[in-house]
C-alpha cells in the first residue's frame, strides 16, 4: 500500500525546497513518486524536481481541486500502477485541499493507498500581509493541515516570531507547528496519521486560458519554434511563462539582473547558461539562485503576479538576456 502525503502551502512558502529535502533523505530501496501541480503552464517544479530519484508527474495550468480534477485522477492512477512506497502530492500554492483529500479518500483507492498527514508550509512573514491572510486558499490550506511547517525562520524578524506565536495560540483545532528553514524536517513526520476533520468548501472557480493537450505534462515547443509564451489567470493572480529550446543560452549576469529588477511577486526558472544550469527562485525581494554543471534539455521561467503585468515589456527584456 502506498503512503500518501499532501504538501501544501501558499505561494513562496517553500514547498519545492521541502520536497527536494525529503527526496534527498529517501530511504535506500524505497520507490517514491511525486505528483506536482502548478498554477502556470510552463512546468517549473517538474524541472526542479527531476533527477532526484522519484517518479514524477506534472499537472500544470490550474489547481488540482477544480478544473484539473480529471487530469489529477489520471496522473494519480498512472503513478499508483507502479505501486510506489510513498507518494508526495504538491498542489499549487493557489489550490484548495478539500477536493484532493476527498478524491484520495474515495473507496476506489482504499486498497491502494494510505492517506497520512497533510503538511502545510507557512512563512510567518505571510501573517503580516493582509492580502495573503484574507486569501481563501491560504486560510483553508492551514485549516486542512495536520502539521504546520513554519518555514524560512532564518528570514524572520522578532515581529514575525511574535505574530506566529499569537496566531498559534488562536489556532483551532490545535496542531503541531514546527519551525525550520530550507524545508528541513524529519522525514518521519510523513508517517504521522491524518486526523479526519470537516474541511472548508472552496468558493472560487479557476478560469483557464490555455492548456497542454494532455493536462499531464508541461508545455512543449512545436515545430521549428525556438521559444513560446503561455499565460494563465485566476483567483486574483496572473502567470506568464516562457519556454526556450535547448540551443538557447542565457547570459547569467544579465538574467539575474532581469530577475532582480522585474516588478512582480514571484519568479521561478530553470535556465540554460554557458556554465550549465541556473536555478532561480524569487519571492518578492528574496532571491535564491544556484548554478549547476549539468544542462537541462530546455529553459523554463515563469512569473506569478497579483496584478496584470506588462508581459510584453518583461518579455522584451528577457529576450535581450540571450547569448548570440
Amino acid at each position: 500500500m502506498t503512503r500518501v502525503n499532501l504538501i501544501t502551502g501558499f505561494l513562496g512558502s517553500g514547498k519545492t525546497t521541502l520536497l527536494c529535502h525529503l527526496l534527498a533523505a529517501r530511504p535506500a530501496g524505497e520507490q517514491w513518486a511525486v505528483l506536482v501541480n502548478e498554477f502556470g503552464e510552463i512546468g517549473i517544479d517538474g524541472a526542479l524536481l527531476a533527477d532526484r530519484g522519484a517518479t514524477l508527474k506534472e499537472i500544470p495550468g490550474g489547481c488540482l481541486c477544480c478544473v484539473n480534477g480529471l487530469p489529477m485522477q489520471v496522473g494519480l492512477n498512472m503513478l499508483l500502477k507502479s505501486r510506489p512506497d510513498r507518494l508526495l502530492i504538491e498542489p499549487t500554492g493557489l489550490g484548495h485541499p478539500r477536493q484532493v483529500v476527498e478524491m484520495l479518500s474515495a473507496p476506489v483507492y482504499q486498497s491502494w493507498l494510505q492517506l497520512n498527514a497533510t503538511l502545510t508550509l507557512l512563512d510567518a512573514r505571510q501573517l503580516a500581509d493582509p492580502r495573503v491572510v484574507a486569501d481563501e486558499n491560504f486560510r483553508d490550506q492551514l485549516a486542512a493541515a495536520d502539521i504546520i511547517i513554519a518555514n524560512k525562520r532564518d528570514c524572520w524578524e522578532d515581529e514575525d516570531r511574535q505574530r506566529l506565536t499569537d496566531w498559534q495560540q488562536q489556532m483551532q483545532p490545535p496542531r503541531p507547528v514546527i519551525a525550520t528553514e530550507f524545508g528541513r524536517i524529519p522525514s518521519g513526520l510523513l508517517d504521522t496519521p491524518r486526523q479526519p476533520r470537516d474541511l472548508p468548501l472552496p468558493h472560487h472557480h479557476h478560469p483557464h486560458t490555455t492548456k497542454p493537450a494532455s493536462g499531464l505534462a508541461a508545455l512543449q515547443l512545436e515545430g521549428a519554434a525556438r521559444w513560446r509564451r503561455a499565460l494563465n489567470h485566476g483567483q486574483g493572480y496572473s502567470a506568464c511563462g516562457w519556454l526556450f529550446d535547448g540551443d538557447t543560452l542565457f547570459d547569467a549576469a544579465a538574467l539575474l539582473e532581469w530577475v532582480r529588477q522585474a516588478p512582480v511577486d514571484r519568479i521561478k526558472g530553470v535556465m540554460r547558461i554557458r556554465e550549465g544550469t541556473m536555478r532561480i527562485n524569487r519571492q518578492a525581494k528574496e532571491l535564491q539562485s544556484e548554478t549547476l554543471a549539468a544542462t537541462p534539455s530546455d529553459s523554463r521561467i515563469e512569473i506569478i503576479h497579483s496584478e496584470q503585468a506588462d508581459w510584453n515589456r518583461l518579455q522584451s527584456a528577457l529576450l535581450k538576456c540571450r547569448l548570440r
